[in-house]
């Protein structure tokens, strides 16, 4: 792999944006001298094991600790009954509707359980050893209660999560093209295509996922001074430090939170967590410092999921391909409980079902429901994934259907380059792209021609093993944002941003960012940003996040937010030192303003030799002898950027799989991806990121899956079941890019961390169906594993084995309730 510069044309010889510089944080990760929660200590700190339920749905009829109490290094052992008024709550931020159902979650529970997994005690002991093996003495009764596993049973209520809720149906939300004005009326559109058109009707699965990130979750701490200190291992200590105050009843002056080093997350540590809240609570009540950190097996029970979705699409076509109108009913699986924004998920697909075609007629109807399986919330992508999944495999479907190259069905119906800006059927705008220049570089490094006369010469001779070609054009909605819009669908937070810039008197630049980093080189984007904007040296600039004492105000990280609304606060933090400077200078040069110019880090007189650089003016400003009239002795500044609109990159891949037809084996053979995310700021992160997210794309097509048995027990609870992909698993990924700059930020930056994953999955998922199409297959339910391809091969379908799979969800429009995907239909011109 190379890693090539890549600068703006404008963009001065020795600019540092497009710069593959090394990360800054990569020196002190790489050696061990991190600064993960679970390395930190405070003096008398105690440690604290969790007990939880074996059982997926209890009454708690109760609970014996005194075994416990009495083992050795123990100093406590504490029920939700204990706490029950002081441990606070997990709130939901994000209730898509008015009337939503939403189960009260306690950090501990004190009566009853709804999920596997949920804290009913903590042991509080010397060590984690001893915490830990006293948690297997704690002695809890339980009144075992019906549970609700499957999706279609919660959408039919036939056995309910929480009682006391009447109800599994969480919420309905949708969004019609015709009702809001944005297109036309989708049901009319599909009655016209089944008398004279195409409609294609599939439903998929989005199998559930389990976030898996490198560190475990950990949490410290110390209540002991003037302030409470909280370390997390959290992606949002801005927002867990708000819901601490807000929910447990201490001001939110009295609370820091620090999120040190964190070793990744990928949505799953955008949650305000059960045992951050016991944590805190425990250490409250005994006045010791007091730390939790989770084992492997407990991230993966208790952590919060991600997915589960059944989608039902039906999209209508006239003759030739051209759309005309799309039909999606998505039910949702929230868990036990609604998580922080577990109910919005779902709905951020309502905007990328469409993708980047040009339907006439678009309806979105979203059911989320309640069962007794663990939460689920955002993980890498968060509802963009699942939209471009189920777009992307049925347009594969109509090329299909039309007997045409899927790539040419999906140019005749995208948005092209001179249509930009363009309002899409669901009423987003898009800024900028250009689809048919990243398709053109994707097809010439793929070979795509060569590998299409490959594959027919395949089939002609009948080898048993068969080669498919996947295709995923796609875009996603990065930047959560604007704020106002943010109000309008409920959400319970901004989509702003917030940036400092401190200059100090050595000629140091300080930069005090909000965006908390996990692992994305904030440290090193950053510095590259403030070095061209100041004109400063990048070794000269230091970042600092993560720490609410010292960048006091945030929205943190997730959803690919942090270049397009952090960087950009910190751009305009730069424009205003820059402005402030200005002043100093031509003060102190005896100048007007409008004589000076500001280039490479320096004010200078026009036409003159005359100037000083932003560094002297910054040590001007602190001496303070010399100060403009009325000016305070600082050119620090601060900006707080809320964006106008979300930013759009997008992409083509490309997957070729090989299928073993006899064993149902698949092996990748290539995957080539050329993503357009506007202006790159550093090309060697981006790489990683591009890499990293295919990685997790492509595990959900061919490895992962969250599974549970009859009872609601967790039985991929390691790894031993619950199958990571390892660099032996992968191939060498060939990644390119093009460049649309964003139109909606200064330096035409979009999102980056998620494109892999969401275009991955399609991709390689069609490239399995089309090798085996001629079997009669039109869906492999994921992951593809060899055993479910064959299977599929076998019964020239997708049906699974008996008990293998859930049943398709009913939706309340009338339509037939279908068990398997393989009963989707296809209609032309009204013949079946």
């Amino acid at each position: 792999m190379t890693i090539t510069e890549d600068r703006p044309d404008t963009a001065a010889p020795d600019a540092e944006i497009g710069k593959a510089r090394r990360r800054k944080e990569d020196q002190r990760l790489i050696t061990g001298r991190t600064r993960w929660t679970d390395n930190l200590t405070v003096p008398g700190m105690l440690h604290l094991a969790m007990v939880r339920s074996p059982f997926a749905h209890a009454n708690i009829t109760s609970i014996n600790t005194d075994e416990a109490k009495a083992a050795s290094g123990v100093i406590d052992v504490i029920t939700g009954e204990d706490i029950k008024d002081v441990q606070g709550v997990n709130a939901n931020a994000w209730p898509i509707t008015t009337d939503q159902v939403t189960p009260t979650h306690l950090p501990v529970a004190v009566s009853r359980v709804a999920c596997a997994g949920e804290i009913v005690a903590v042991v509080v002991a010397r060590t984690p050893a001893e915490a830990r093996d006293a948690a297997e003495l704690v002695d809890v009764d339980y009144e075992e209660l019906p549970a609700v596993l499957d999706l279609k049973e919660a959408a039919a209520d036939t056995v309910i999560a929480h009682p006391d809720l009447g109800t599994n149906k969480c919420a309905f939300w949708k969004l019609d093209s015709a009702e809001q004005g944005s297109g036309g009326d989708v049901e009319a559109a599909i009655a016209k295509a089944r008398t004279d058109g195409i409609v294609i009707e599939r439903e998929y699965r989005q199998q559930r996922l389990i976030p898996a990130f490198m560190e475990p979750r950990s949490v410290l701490v110390d209540p002991t001074g003037e302030q409470m200190i909280v370390w997390s291992s959290t992606q949002v200590p801005h927002i867990l430090r708000f819901l601490i105050a807000a929910t447990m009843g201490i001001p939110e002056s009295k609370i820091r939170v620090i999120a040190p080093d964190v070793g990744g997350g990928f949505g799953g540590k955008l949650q305000t967590t059960p045992e951050e809240f016991a944590t805190i609570a425990i250490s409250r009540r005994l006045g010791k410092p007091c730390k939790y950190t989770e084992t492997r097996s407990e991230s993966l029970l208790s952590g919060h999921h991600g997915r589960d979705q059944w989608q039902k699409l039906t999209l209508s076509a006239e003759k030739d391909g051209t759309v005309t109108g799309l039909k999606v009913d998505l039910l949702a699986d929230m868990g036990a409980y609604v998580a922080i924004v577990g109910g919005g998920v779902p709905v951020l697909g309502a905007w990328m079902f469409n993708s980047i075609y040009k339907f006439p007629a678009y309806q979105f109807n979203c059911q989320t429901v309640l069962t007794n399986k663990t939460w689920v919330d955002a993980y890498r992508g968060a509802g963009r994934p699942e939209a471009t999944f189920a777009i992307e495999r049925i347009m594969d479907e109509l090329a299909a259907e039309l007997g045409r190259d899927p790539i040419e069905v999906r140019e005749q119906n995208w948005i092209t380059h001179e249509e930009f800006p363009f309002t899409t059927v669901a009423g987003m705008t898009y800024d900028s792209g250009n689809y048919e220049a990243a398709t053109a570089k994707a097809k010439e490094l793929f070979g795509y021609d060569e590998l299409r006369a490959e594959q027919q010469q395949r089939r002609d001779s009948h080898d048993p093993v068969q080669l498919g070609i996947g295709v995923s054009t796609f875009t996603e909605m990065c930047g959560l944002a604007p704020s106002r819009i943010l109000g309008q669908l409920n959400y319970g937070a901004g989509g702003w941003e917030h940036a400092s810039i401190r200059m100090l008197a050595t000629g140091k630049v300080e930069v005090l960012t909000g965006s908390s980093a996990h692992g994305q080189g904030h440290e090193t984007a950053w510095s590259q940003i403030v070095a061209d904007r100041l004109g400063v040296a990048f070794e000269d600039v230091e970042v600092l996040h993560g720490d609410t004492q010292i960048a006091h105000r945030g929205m943190d990280t997730y959803g690919s937010r942090s270049l397009v609304v952090g960087g950009e606060a910190v751009v305009r933090a730069a424009d205003k030192v820059i402005a402030k400077a200005k002043v100093f200078a031509a003060h102190l040069l005896e100048a007007s303003e409008d004589d000076l110019e500001f280039k490479a880090g320096r004010f200078e007189v026009k036409g003159t030799d005359k100037g000083l650089a932003i560094g002297e003016v910054a040590l001007a400003a602190f001496a303070g002898h010399n100060l403009p009239d009325g000016a305070e002795p600082s050119i620090d500044a601060d900006a707080t950027y809320d964006p106008v609109n979300f930013s759009f990159p997008h992409g083509t891949h490309l997957c070729a799989m090989e299928v073993d037809t006899e064993t149902g084996a698949t092996t990748m053979r290539k995957y080539v991806c050329v993503d357009d995310i506007g202006t790159i700021i550093n090309p060697l992160i981006v790489e990683g990121q591009i890499h990293g997210g295919l990685v997790q794309g492509i595990a959900q097509a061919l490895w992962e899956g969250a599974e549970y048995d009859e009872n609601g027990t967790l039985v991929t609870g390691s790894f031993v079941d619950y199958t990571l992909p390892t660099a032996a698993d992968t191939i060498n990924y060939v990644s390119d890019h093009t460049v649309s700059p964003s139109t909606t930020n200064t330096l035409g930056t979009k999102g980056v961390g998620e494109a892999g994953t969401i275009a991955s999955t399609p991709a390689v998922v069609n490239a399995i169906v089309d090798a085996i199409r001629s079997f009669g297959v039109n869906d492999v339910l994921m992951p593809c594993t060899p055993e479910r391809v064959w299977k599929a091969i076998l019964t020239g379908s997708a049906k699974p084995a008996e008990g293998e799979r859930e049943a398709a969800p009913h939706f309340d429009d009338g339509a037939p309730n279908q068990d398997n995907p393989d009963t989707s239909a296809s209609t032309q011109g009204g013949a079946q």
